[in-house]
């Protein structure tokens, strides 16, 4: 509220006064002085580039008296040794084409030989007949400028080093990644009379370790022990249950090759080591091999682990079922149920990962599924570990992004003996 011994019009009146007093001072500069003492730098130049009139601005950046430049220096000669050859190059015929050019980085020269980076624009005036008089200069002093671009430029390189560097950082630890994986895969399957065996292993993802893993080893007196599997989780923790499991599927073969027996000592390894702290568990396929007349024989036990498919030789194909097989580890007691099979010349046996069967596909990203993988399993010819394996790497391949997860795939088959010719064979 007002005080009734004001006077509010009056107090306007006074405000209006000074405001109009400060603009009447502001009109009173000169139209020299607003030139001279400008915030930037005014020259005017004759065509040749000779400087006729210069402000105090400019002079004061420089360091010089208008004595020594108005009428005996030229533009150029305000200019470092870089700048006058861009002014030669690229300055000056812009300006000699269009008449004018604007907002250009150059470096001035002062009296000190300091370099003052600037913006410099300039316009050609011309008579009433067309003829160029004289070139208007402008001059804006562009050091903080500079300064604000060194200083970025240096932060991109600094960003630029720092990203190839994390990239070769990167590389490395895939490098050592990739090595480290493949510790824990064989190197290659041992030649199994009178078997074929071929392996696949997918990796989802370079930065990060797998857990799934297989292999095939001699137990003695003809049989072979195989088994593949996958461990929960991913990274330097998955790979130490990884070696942990591969060595204990080993050592318990060859004490008792029995698979339930060697699943069994798998689960009390992995529950007596990891109960107390994170848990860790796996799903496995454990099996024997022992080659017969004319077939080879198959005793196979599953912990949680995807059934083992069957391609036979007439193009049937069919899961071995395994009911009943729980995860590897989470309980201190686990049943395991054992299953048989034969195979026979042209057969083949693959055992695989889940990774397989939980690809995304589709517009819908649906789960490829069992039912998938057993109908192109009958889809492909009869020819073997190879041929299959090829055939699913394909598949694998054509997931894309939908294949996210690391697939292990073990193919174990019966040759088919060559056809002997007959005699309307032999010319």
């Amino acid at each position: 509220m007002c005080r009734t011994d004001q006077d509010p019009d009056g107090e306007q009146d006074q405000g209006v006064e000074a405001t109009g007093a400060e603009f009447t001072d502001l009109l009173e500069d000169s139209a020299e002085e607003l030139y001279d003492q400008a915030p930037c730098g005014y020259l005017s130049t004759l065509m040749d580039g000779t400087i006729a009139k210069i402000n105090s601005t400019l002079l004061d950046w420089l360091g010089r008296s208008r004595r020594e430049v108005a009428g005996r220096m030229r533009f150029t000669d305000l200019l470092t040794v870089g700048g006058r050859l861009y002014h030669e190059t690229h300055f000056a015929p812009l300006l000699q084409m269009n008449g004018e050019v604007g907002g250009i980085a150059l470096d001035l020269k002062t009296a000190g030989g300091q370099r003052m980076p600037v913006l410099v624009t300039s316009k050609v005036k011309t008579s009433h007949d067309g003829e160029p008089m004289l070139i208007r200069t402008t001059v804006f002093d562009a050091r903080d400028r500079r300064a604000y671009e060194t200083e970025l430029l240096r932060e991109r390189q600094a960003a630029e080093e720092a990203r190839r560097q994390a990239e070769a950082d990167r590389e490395r630890l895939q490098e050592a990644l990739a090595v480290l994986q493949q510790s824990l895969l064989p190197a290659e399957l041992p030649m199994v009379p009178g078997l074929e065996a071929v392996s696949y292993y997918h990796t989802a993802s370079p930065d990060l370790l797998g857990g799934d893993f297989y292999d095939l080893f001699p137990l003695g007196a003809d049989r072979w022990a195989f088994f593949l599997g996958d461990v929960c989780g991913k990274g330097p923790q998955a790979a130490a249950v990884t070696s942990l499991t591969r060595y204990t599927l080993r050592a318990a073969a060859l004490h008792d090759p029995d698979p339930v027996a060697v699943l069994t000592t798998l689960n009390t390894v992995l529950h007596e080591r990891y109960r107390s702290g994170d848990t860790r568990y796996c799903t496995a396929v454990f099996g024997v091999l022992q080659p017969g007349s004319g077939h080879v024989s198959v005793h196979l036990a599953s912990g949680g682990h995807p059934s083992a498919l069957i391609q036979r030789a007439d193009r049937t194909a069919h899961y071995l079922p395994t009911p009943g097989g729980l995860l590897i580890g989470v309980l201190p007691q686990a049943e395991f149920t054992p299953a048989r099979t034969r195979l026979f010349p042209g057969d083949t046996l693959l055992l695989y990962t889940d990774g397989l069967t939980e690809a995304r596909t589709g517009p819908g990203h649906e789960l490829y599924g069992d039912d998938a993988l057993r109908a192109f399993t009958a889809e492909q010819p009869a020819a073997g570990p190879q041929a299959l394996i090829s055939a699913l790497t394909g598949l694998l391949a054509g997931f894309g992004d939908g294949l996210d997860d690391d697939t292990a795939l073990l193919a174990l088959g019966v040759p088919t003996p060559p056809s002997t010719p007959t005699s309307e064979d032999v010319t």
